[in-house]
């Protein structure tokens, strides 16, 4: 029994290719997808993940269904998912070529309808991201953009934006001085 969980059946060597070949191909597969596939998933995106990660298994693994074959892949793919983050922390290129740049998809409170249609978004899901970070509506918004990662980077218009810790401080001490100026009032 322990001999056969610990016989790797194929050479090391091309396990690790193969690893490092499909989490390439799944790299390239999710880029062109588009941001969209990581700014919200739904329950068809998960259905996709789940089968994708079966579909893929024979080629990762190959003829090889020990133990040590498992970890030495599993191995390869947080390693080879390690190099990569670093890469693109410091190499300003690649993330750009790997991970894509923003997309303006609101613009002077209006929805940018192309860059919806592109990125297969709904109006919907972004009324609903500006809801969730504003509180207001997509008409109070100066510019959104869907960022290479899928999130949604709202920038509030002027009259819609939050109070900043200034105004707070200087409410603050107009609080402090009411206060003592009532204080002062009934002391007389």
């Amino acid at each position: 029994m322990w001999h056969d969980m610990m016989t790797i059946e194929i050479p090391v060597v091309e396990k690790i290719l193969r690893t490092v070949l499909v989490y390439t191909v799944i790299v390239v597969l999710f880029r062109l997808a588009g941001k969209r596939g990581l700014a919200s998933m739904n329950t068809f995106d998960f259905v996709v993940i789940f089968l994708l990660s079966n579909v893929v298994q024979n080629a990762v693994i190959g003829d090889d269904y020990s133990l040590l074959g498992g970890v030495v892949g599993a191995a390869t793919l947080v390693g080879v998912n390690a190099l990569v983050n670093r890469l693109l922390a410091v190499e300003g290129h690649s993330a750009r070529l790997l991970e894509g740049k923003p997309t303006t998809v609101i613009e002077d409170g209006r929805i940018v309808r192309r860059a919806m249609r592109r990125l297969g978004l709904r109006t919907g899901e972004v009324e609903e991201a500006v809801r969730l970070q504003t509180g207001g509506t997509v008409e109070t918004v100066e510019h959104g953009s869907l960022e290479p990662d899928g999130r949604l980077l709202v920038v509030p218009g002027a009259e819609a934006q939050q109070a900043t810790r200034a105004d707070i401080d200087r409410l603050a001490d107009r609080l402090t001085a009411i206060e003592e100026m009532l204080r002062a009032g009934r002391g007389k």
